[in-house]
Formats: structure tokens, sequence, C-alpha cells
């Protein structure tokens, strides 16, 4: 009987790119491996993290620190010697991985874990014309979509959701947004006052600097204890709870720690350490108890260390009142929300990531989603099937995949998506490559435009952007525009109704921003959107205000004749009395 692999001889030559060797790249590369694939090459720049033994079942502990892509590789290769499997520890934004590199693959495989990366492989593999199979999994959710060329919606045809779920070594390593801050400071709460995880560690591991002095004498014993990293918890308990001590280890000494594992700063700007001595001397501090009540504004980062002293001592004593149980973290809880607020603020200081108020910072607490092992594999699989079928060319049968975390009412957990066709207002894969931009160009800064808009918005590298009334050069990836990035818009000549060229070479792409005026904005705060606005007419701006009015006098009179018929009978009607007017005060319309 012939086996599997006789009768889907091509994918034994098909050369396959997979992006990413995490949680669902674990999955897919032993997939790939089983299925029979050949050539294979993975890309990742992550290291091994304590925190990914649980579900990354290719690494074991002596793993840790070393470099995902070459250990995935080392493996794999040892349960099937006849792969060719070749990897890179590098960024995937790295400029030798061009249209070129994925014009060479036959097919792409993503198992990313950020919006940016996928953006920019959607990117370009829609220059290469590479058809890729796009993946991703929170919690018990999973997706698989097949992304090819003028056939299907490419990944960026509809607007993402902002994302909330974030890998450990990004929380742990290489914070790039608050977020990632408040999510470290949360589990910075927990090491010292609630139930010890080892997932939510806040330290780099010791264990990446012996990756990094290969050199050293394993048999020391003094290296050797160094190498064991003691919690968190135990420390603080050793340094009786001293909020400096605690404040120069988190932000100091583990700091310097990561700042010796020099690949990670590679593609990103290292971080500064902070003392606790310092961090006084930046602004002034406020006292504690306004402090507390001042929670619109973005305190110092001296106000933060004092906060950071007074929540410690405040929470120690609540911990020691009941040693037995464990404090648990609580939005609403006033110390424990101050400290995570201006510990995340630290963290993001010394990340050159501004900071936020506390009331921002709670808004943002607990959107952590743990990975399932499941979740991957089932991913991993549909990966792999859908791309037998690409391969083999039988395009009209691929389909879009999702895995949903309660049944449906057939008992359901796992089922197709329609494939839908290309959006034609995407500015990524459409002709019609356009968005709008509305910006208060009086304070909108080129710096703005640039990092904010251009890089972080619309996920370009190196972008450059020409005025196209003028054909003049606002924006040149080379340094020419270095010296303006502190001009305002507005002072650069780009007024309501310009329109910017703006290109990256690089990714081959390149967009129409049609520059709109909003007033309302401050600072380098802005909207894009991928059609224009309709004006508001004043008439219409009349009826509108007028069918308020009216909807408003009609609630007055429902809401008069509750009150006058709870007048006439017992408390029952007195209880529907006042959840109408909950139900009203919600927006939501009562039918009586």
């Amino acid at each position: 009987m012939p086996c599997w692999t006789e009768d889907h001889k091509k994918i034994q030559t098909t050369k396959v790119l997979v992006v990413g060797a995490g949680g669902i790249g674990c999955e897919l590369l032993k997939n790939l491996a089983a299925t029979g694939f050949k050539h294979v090459h993975v890309i990742d720049l992550d290291t091994i993290d304590v925190s990914n033994l649980n579900r990354q079942f290719l690494f074991r502990k002596e793993h840790v620190s070393s470099s995902k892509a070459e250990i995935a590789t080392r493996v794999i290769k040892k349960f099937n010697p006849d792969i060719n499997l070749t990897f890179d520890h590098s960024s995937i934004f790295e400029e030798r991985f061009n249209i070129a590199f994925y014009g060479n693959f036959d097919i792409v495989l993503n198992a990313l874990d950020n919006k940016q990366a996928r953006n920019h492989v959607n990117r370009m593999c829609h220059s290469a014309r590479t058809p890729l199979v796009e993946s991703g999994s929170a919690g018990f959710f999973g997706q698989v979509q097949v992304i090819l060329k003028d056939k299907t919606e490419c990944y960026e045809c509809q607007e993402k959701p902002k994302q909330k779920t974030f890998p450990g070594c990004t929380i742990r390593n290489t914070p790039s947004e608050h977020i990632h801050c408040t999510v470290w400071a949360k589990h910075v709460f927990s090491q010292l006052f609630g139930e010890v995880d080892i997932d939510d560690d806040v330290s780099p591991d010791l264990k990446a600097e012996e990756a990094e002095h290969p050199e050293a004498d394993s048999q020391d014993d003094e290296a050797a204890k160094e190498s064991v990293p003691i919690g968190t918890r135990q420390w603080a308990e050793g340094v009786n709870f001293d909020a400096e001590q605690i404040f120069n280890k988190l932000f100091v000494q583990d700091i310097h720690y990561l700042l010796k594992i020099n690949h990670l700063w590679k593609t990103r700007k290292p971080p500064t350490p902070l003392s606790f001595s310092d961090a006084l001397k930046l602004g002034d501090s406020l006292p504690f108890s306004e402090s507390q009540k001042n929670q619109t504004s973005v305190w110092s980062i001296a106000t933060c260390v004092k906060m950071f002293e007074a929540c410690i001592q405040e929470l120690k004593k609540e911990a020691n009142a009941n040693p037995d149980e464990p404090l648990s973290f609580d939005k609403d809880h006033p110390i424990i929300m101050s400290f995570v607020a201006a510990c995340a603020n630290v963290r993001a200081h010394i990340f050159n990531i501004p900071t936020k108020s506390a009331f921002e910072i709670k808004a943002m607490a607990g959107n952590i989603i743990p990975a399932i092992a499941s979740t991957n594999a089932i991913v991993a699989g549909m990966i792999v099937t859908e791309a037998v079928k690409i391969i083999e060319g039988r395009e009209d049968e691929v389909k879009n995949s999702v895995i949903v975390a309660k049944p449906t009412t057939r008992g359901q957990v796992f089922m197709f998506a329609n494939m839908n066709k290309p959006n034609p207002r995407c500015y990524v894969c459409s002709d019609t490559k356009e968005v709008f931009l509305y910006v208060n160009l009086a304070e909108m800064t080129l710096s703005g435009l640039c990092e904010k808009v251009l890089k972080q918005e619309l996920n370009m590298l190196a972008p450059d952007a020409i005025e196209s009334n003028t054909n003049s050069i606002v924006l040149s990836s080379d340094g020419e525009t270095d010296p303006l990035m502190s001009k305002k818009l507005a002072e650069l000549s780009i007024m309501d109704g310009s329109i910017l060229a703006c290109d990256d070479f690089m990714q081959d792409f390149g967009v129409k921003v049609f520059v709109c005026k909003n007033s309302n904005f401050k600072g380098d705060q802005f909207e894009i959107v991928r059609e224009m606005k309709k004006p508001v007419d004043k008439e219409e701006d009349e009826e509108k205000k007028s069918e308020e009015e009216n909807k408003k006098e009609d609630e007055d009179r429902r809401k008069r004749k509750v009150e006058e018929q709870s007048t006439k009978v017992d408390d029952e009607p007195e209880i529907k009395r006042n959840r109408v007017e909950e139900v009203q005060a919600q927006g939501i319309e009562v039918m009586e």
C-alpha cells in the first residue's frame, strides 16, 4: 500500500518559509516534518523563556535563553533527519529579508504573535505574489486565514482590533507599549504579595548570562549557584520589603542584566537603568494623599517613586495581617492600583515609552489571556491542511477556519469561515491605495506624522513622503528631513486638502494620504479612516437636534406616566420605575 507522501509528491519539493517558532510555530514545524515536507526555513528572533516550557513542547529546561529557531531546528532534525530545515535567529524586519527573499519560497506560513510583523509579512508576500497562510490564537480562540493575491482578502483588508494579549518574553524583556509595562507591573504585584506563579516572573532569567558568556567554567560552584534564579518574593522577604532595594533590583540590576543580552537591542532602543535616588529627582513629588486623588493626571516619575514606596509598606501590612491568604489583584483596590500604576510608569520611562495616568492604566489592567497548547495544535494542523491544498493547485477547496471557546448549538467548537474577495478599499492590496488622515495641522509635528501615523498606524518601516500638489519632499528616510522633525505640519505648508504620496521601498508599498483638518485634536492626536467622512450639513444638524429634543420629550412623558402609576398602587411599580430610569440612563429604549 503506497504511503501518503507518494500520493502527494509535490510537497517534497516545495520550499516553505515559516515565520515564528513559538507556540504555534513548534506545532507547525512538527507537522511539516511529519507530513513529508523536505525544504523548510524558519525565522524567529526570540529566545526561550521558562514560561514557554508548558506549551512549546520542542523546548526543555536546558534550552532556556537559547534561540527558539535554532533549538526547534535541532530537535525537529532528531526525529526526521531527512528534512532540510534551516533557520535564522533574526528579526523579520531586517533588510536582507526583502521581496526577492520571499520570492524564493513557494508558500509562507505565519506563526507570529504581533500585528506589526503580520502586516509586514502580508505586504512582502503581496509584493512577491507568494501565497500566505496567516494564523493566530488567544486562549481557546484560534483562526487560520488563507491569503492569495487578487483572489482573497489580505490580512489588512479589514481593520483589526487593538491587540490585548502579549507574549511573556515581550512583557519581561522588550516592552514597546505601555500595556506591556502595565501587565509587567501586575506581575510584580503578584510576585511580591499575591499567589506566586512561575509564568508571571518579572526578572530576566539568570541563565541568559551563561548563553552570553559560553567561555565561563560551567563546573564553577559559585556560577552554578548564581544561575539558579531566586524568587522575587523570597528576595523581597530577605530585604524586609525595603522599597528602595526592591526598586533598584527591578529598575537597575534587572535592566543592567537585560542590556547584556546584546541581540535584543540590535533593532530596538535599549532601556536606561534608573536608581531610586535618581528617580526622586525627576519632577515634583506630590504627597501620597494628593496623588491618590489625582488619578486623571500623569504623575511625575518622582511621584511614582513615592507612591511605589508608600504602597509597598501599606500592602506589606495588609499581607501580614493574614499571612495564609495571599493578596489578589483588584483594579478597584486603591492601593493595589496605585502600586501598579507607579510601577508601570517607571518601567515605561526606562523603556522610552510615554507614561500614562492612573485612570488610563486602570482601564488597561487585566487583559491577559493564557496560551492553550491544544488550541495551538489545532491551528497548526489546519495551517498544513490548507497549505497542502494550495501547493497541489486545489485553491478552489481552501477555507478559512475558526476555533471558538464555547460549542455552538450543534456542539461545534471548530468551523469554517467564508473566503472573502479583496476589499476594494484596502490600502494594501487594492488598486485604490488611499487613506484619510484627520489631524490638527497647527499642532501635529512632522515627527508625529512619521513615527505615529506612518510607522505605528500604517506599519511602514522607512517611509518617504512627497506633497503631491507641490512635489516637495516632506519626509525622507535617508535623514534629509531630520532637522524638520519638530516643525508643525502647518509650518511645512501642509494644509487641509494636501495629498501626501507615501512609500516604503523595502516593502514595495505606497499609499496616498489625504490630509483633513480637525482643529479639535490636540498635539499629535490623529484619526485614520479608509473613506472620507461625510460633512455634516447645517440643516441635517438642526434636524438631528430636533429629533433629540422630541425623543427627550417622549422619555419625559413616559417617566411621568410611570411616576403617576407608582402613586396609586403598592411598591411593585416603584421597582419598575427604578428599573426604567436605570435602563434609560444607559441609553436603552424601554417598551412599556
